[in-house]
């Protein structure tokens, strides 16, 4: 297959992911960022996929500034969405005309900032499931298969023949509405109260109290959903949330992973998100904006005190920087 150009926006898990196995078979990647260490990495020695018995490394172009990146014809986003309106800016600069930036991004809202700075027509939206580690910059190991879903655009087809010759499962579908609502009553339920309790996913299911809080939190998101006429991917908004809970009972939350690091959480796009939907469309959700609440004001400690209560960086956790790390 010739080699495609591909612009990915993102240098964390789940970019180093997509840029190694689609540089290992031969596509030239630019990877756009702003995380020094990683850039400097990756011009150095290439984006890493590490093994339990070594690593592989591939060559791709790091670069800070999106001139450098002009006339890209297909962008992947995947940076955490309150980064996407700094992406949206720089991919004005270097996204060709006929280009098309698809993003895979965890909450709601990152297809709407795109679309207002580039044109609804050269952004296209869809989901992924897959895992990835980030093992250090640069450097990432594979957390797990998973299916990526797109919605169908003019635009996609090579990149979509690029990502299936890379090893990805891909599926098209003529609307992503309902698998990104599905990985927001997901996140929703498990991703503030383990951030703001500061435990594993599975600790979670271990009190009646929490569980009953994940189910409402569910709940509430699957009928703002319902309100707007998106069909969700399964039937049991509470029952899904606790299958996830359960499958990914050791793993750290990507909220609770922010929150440890004193970085920005997705908390506007997940339960913020959900509060705005439901005002939009005459639907409470008080659980939701509770959680907006606490998460938002933890953080505001976080920055004043460099980490929660004093505390500091775990160096025993391993982060799974997976912007998708609970899917359905």
């Amino acid at each position: 297959m010739p080699s495609e150009p591909v612009l990915i926006v993102g240098t964390g898990a789940l970019g180093s992911l997509f840029a190694a196995r689609l540089a290992r078979v031969g596509t030239r990647v630019t990877m756009l960022g702003s995380w020094a260490a990683a850039l400097e990495a990756l011009a150095r020695a290439g984006v890493c996929l590490v093994r339990e018995d070594g690593e592989d490394c591939f060559p791709v172009h790091a670069i800070s500034d999106p001139a450098h990146s002009a006339g890209s014809e297909i962008a992947l986003v995947l940076v955490k969405s309150w980064q996407t309106a700094r992406a949206a800016d720089q991919l004005k600069e270097c996204l060709a005309p006929d280009g098309v930036a698809l993003t895979l991004q965890n909450g709601h809202g990152n297809r709407e900032i795109l679309a207002a700075a580039l044109g609804p027509e050269r952004v296209a939206l869809g989901s992924t499931t897959l895992g990835a580690t980030l093992a250090g910059p640069g450097r990432v190991r594979f957390g797990g298969a998973g299916l990526t879903t797109v919605e169908r655009h003019p635009g996609l087809g090579p990149p979509i023949g690029l990502f299936r010759a890379a090893g990805f499962e891909i599926a098209e579908t003529d609307s992503a509405d309902g698998l990104v609502w599905s990985k927001l009553v997901i996140n929703a339920a498990i991703n503030p109260l383990t951030a703001l309790l500061e435990v594993p996913n599975g600790v979670l299911l271990e009190r009646e109290e929490t569980r009953a809080s994940m189910a409402a939190l569910a709940l509430e998101t699957a009928a703002v959903a319902a309100a707007q006429g998106i069909a969700l991917a399964f039937d049991d908004p509470a029952a899904a949330a606790e299958a996830v809970a359960r499958r990914t009972a050791a793993n750290y939350s990507s909220m609770y992973q922010d929150v440890l690091r004193g970085a920005p959480t997705e908390i506007d796009a997940i339960c913020g998100a959900i509060v705005r939907e439901g005002q939009r469309v005459g639907v409470a959700t008080p659980v939701n904006e509770t959680m907006w609440k606490l998460v938002r004001a933890k953080v505001g400690k976080v920055w004043q005190n460099g980490y929660p209560g004093g505390a500091k960086p775990r160096p025993d956790i391993h982060f799974a920087e997976n912007e998708n790390d609970h899917h359905p």
